[in-house]
């Protein structure tokens, strides 16, 4: 059985926000809710300045403290590593959320996409929300990937939570999760972990990874390697 992990290399990764756009398109993730995120920070004065970016999503810990806290069993571990969540077992409690060191788990408090079955036009002479999403022969938001819902709800209903899958409905069909394809400088890699001749297992060893929080030990299967910096670092090609 494998156990999937990724590695994000911050040299190669240049801020451009392509993998959260992907995640939000492929997994229907609503206003408000960042599957897939970042954390950005400006250090130092001017001329003198130095800004860091470091993409975030869930890091589907082995030892994850939301599995730990979730009193239904919502929140679950599938035997390849990956963190799984239940929207039919959740009660809403958010014991998850407040365990969660990371801020990746996020509660829906109102009704996911209700902007796009808005009638009113926000301009004069357009077409309202809900006329767009007819356009496309749709019933929730014009850019529906029915694929969701093949392991998930396609939308997760109000009075829930969610997160990252690892895009599950993609790699149990051999597929890449959404943000490692939508990757243009092919700074995020995905593999099983347990496998030596991965690629995943290739960078961890040739180069010295950290993961968020370690000092937890919440054992994060999100790894991070270099560094943000591409004024210090000539850029190679991705890969190992």
């Amino acid at each position: 059985m494998p156990r999937y992990a990724m590695v994000i290399d911050l040299q190669r990764c240049v801020g451009c926000g392509a993998c959260s756009i992907a995640c939000k398109n492929e997994n229907n993730v609503p206003d408000g809710i960042y599957w897939s995120n970042k954390i950005t920070e400006t250090v130092g004065t001017f001329p003198n300045v130095r800004y860091h970016y470091m993409p975030t999503l869930c890091n589907h810990c082995q030892n994850a403290p939301c599995v730990r806290g979730c009193p239904t069993r919502a929140m679950h571990k599938l035997k390849n590593g990956i963190t799984m969540h239940d929207p039919k077992k959740c009660i809403g409690c958010k014991y998850c959320e407040f365990n969660c060191p990371y801020g990746v788990i996020y509660f829906n408090w109102k009704d996911p996409h209700g902007a796009w079955r808005g009638k009113e036009a926000l301009m004069p002479g357009t077409s309202s929300p809900a006329e767009e999403v007819r356009k496309v022969g749709g019933d929730s938001i014009p850019y529906y990937n029915s694929e969701r819902e093949k392991t998930l709800a396609g939308i997760r209903p109000k009075g829930v939570v969610e997160k990252c899958t690892f895009c599950d409905h993609r790699v149990v069909k051999g597929l890449l999760p959404r943000c490692v394809e939508a990757c243009p400088a092919d700074a995020r890699v995905f593999g099983d972990i347990s496998d030596p001749k991965s690629d995943v297992r290739k960078l961890l060893g040739k180069f010295r990874p950290f993961r968020l929080r370690e000092q937890l030990g919440t054992e994060p299967h999100v790894f991070y390697i270099r560094e943000y910096n591409p004024a210090y670092y000539e850029q190679t090609k991705g890969g190992v």
